[in-house]
């Protein structure tokens, strides 16, 4: 049975400021899997090679079929929507290919369906507002749901819809958020 913690994070422009914040006052066995939901349309990701610097968990770029395990990083590609099922990631195409990528939100979804371990909903600097729909369904099913304080964000739309959605717990820096991971991934043991 999957019931260890996933801490989804999801985030766009200036969103690197943040995970590096984050993974950076992370430690590597705390028992969770991270997995960065950057909503990247037209170009490769190069996260799973930058943010390798940050952190001493290994960080793997998400294929299909891929065994979620706990004390590692997963970055989602880009033109993909991000599925859960059966322990697994499951990669399909982009569902909504123009205008904004609703990327963070369909992963969320999944997970609400299809994951038995505490779930943690982090949205962090980015434009327009993916992944707000699907914060009260975390909540719902005893999920957390953190915004990055908008002060700290360089982009801040994200976060503020995230906020706007009514459905947020905490609002935190980076690396209060990385307290709180740490707290909440304590409490599961």
């Amino acid at each position: 049975m999957k019931n260890f913690p996933i801490v989804c994070v999801g985030g766009s422009a200036g969103g690197l400021d943040a995970y590096i914040r984050l993974l950076r006052n992370l430690p590597a066995d705390m028992g969770v899997a991270i997995v960065i939901v950057n909503h990247i349309t037209i170009m490769p990701t190069q996260l799973h090679k930058v943010l390798p610097s940050f952190t001493t968990m290994p960080v793997d770029l998400i294929t299909d079929n891929l065994l979620i395990e706990p004390n590692r990083v997963f970055i989602i590609p880009a033109n993909r929507d991000l599925h859960v099922e059966a322990g697994e990631f499951q990669l399909e195409p982009i569902s909504k290919p123009r205008g904004w990528p609703d990327v963070i939100t369909v992963f969320l979804r999944s997970l609400t369906r299809h994951w038995d371990g505490q779930l943690i909903a982090v949205i962090v600097s980015g434009y327009d507002g993916d992944g707000a729909e699907a914060l009260c369904g975390i909540r719902e099913v005893g999920g957390i749901t953190i915004a990055q304080k908008l002060s700290t964000a360089i982009q801040p739309d994200m976060p503020e819809s995230a906020i706007a959605s009514g459905c947020i717990d905490l609002i935190l820096s980076p690396e209060a958020i990385a307290q709180e991971i740490v707290r909440i991934a304590h409490r599961q043991i």
